[in-house]
């Protein structure tokens, strides 16, 4: 991983109208940045925003207000067609469902070809089958399945043909939402270790967005905690698991199930009470030590760093 900054989030908020009067803020007010080279794991329950975070970011919904700076540059500043176009070559998507994220109707071929047709990088069609096969392969699977139809293939193949697709357009930057949550166990393993792969060989920089903290970890080199539209903690993988500040990252790791019969029987759970916080002032995320953050009050941050100390 490297220092050098290749997504910034400043002050990102998305607001949902609901109605004449109701409004769901999904995202309110992120900040968080993303180095070339890491994988950034964004973890929260499900409705606490993370989806729509990455879905915020690459543009598939306009932010309500904030800013997203993709190598410096504004991204929600981005208007005009050829701007846009060369957005979407450099960040691409790996979506949660494997199943509807294909089209039905197109052959592996045409899916997969889609990017390079759209962005004109490949001159001719040997070329572009050439391309398409060399995908299938890096993905682990085969030129044959390139004139199959996606109801053809078992979701695990299904995730691979999606980040096949992803790659055609030689990204720079991942959003993977959730990408094994729709897949058997056994089969989500193998996916992120695909995932990891591909990231070595091309330099890939992911933004991970899961509820499953263990997979997280296991891929992750900074973790950002959500809960109801904001950031409430943010460190690097291992000392987020092994020192645990924020009461509701304490009430996700506990609920985390390990192969120990032993742990399991006793295993205690820790449930979260948001009403349990300072009400004084309003919270702001500080530094409770070298790069590990929590959205807190002042007289929190004095009893986080103490419990730490101790």
């Amino acid at each position: 991983m490297s220092e050098e900054k290749l997504l910034e989030i400043k002050g990102l908020k998305q607001h949902f109208q609901v109605g004449r009067k109701s409004v769901v803020k999904a995202v309110d007010g992120l900040n968080f940045d993303i180095y070339k080279g890491e994988t950034f794991g964004l973890v929260g329950e499900s409705g606490c925003g993370k989806s729509t975070t990455g879905r915020t970011i690459i543009r598939l919904y306009e932010a309500t207000d904030g800013e997203v700076l993709f190598k410096g540059e504004n991204v929600q500043g981005k208007k005009s067609k050829s701007e846009l176009k060369k957005f979407n070559q450099q960040m691409q998507m790996i979506f949660q469902d494997p199943y509807s994220s294909l089209n039905p109707r197109m052959t592996v071929m045409d899916i997969i070809a889609e990017g390079l047709d759209i962005h004109g990088l490949v001159k001719n069609d040997a070329e572009r089958k050439e391309k398409v096969f060399e995908l299938l392969e890096t993905v682990g699977l085969n030129k044959d399945h390139a004139t199959r139809y996606p109801h053809e293939f078992s979701g695990g193949q299904r995730q691979r043909l999606g980040i096949a697709r992803a790659l055609a357009v030689e990204p720079e930057f991942i959003i993977a939402d959730e990408p094994i949550s729709a897949l058997d166990v056994s089969i989500q393993a193998q996916v992120v270790n695909l995932l990891k792969k591909l990231q070595a060989e091309k330099g890939l920089t992911y933004l991970f967005i899961a509820h499953d903290l263990s997979m997280v970890k296991y891929i992750s080199d900074r973790i950002g905690v959500m809960y109801f539209g904001k950031l409430v903690e943010l460190a690097d993988s291992d000392e987020l698991y092994k020192n645990p500040i924020h009461p509701y990252t304490k009430s996700l790791l506990s609920a985390i199930p390990l192969p120990d019969p032993d742990y399991e029987r006793n295993r205690t759970r820790i449930s979260y009470d948001p009403s349990q916080h300072d009400t004084s002032e309003e919270p702001e995320f500080r530094e409770v030590r070298p790069n590990h953050w929590v959205l807190c009050t002042t007289k929190e941050f004095e009893a986080y760093k103490q419990e730490l100390q101790d």
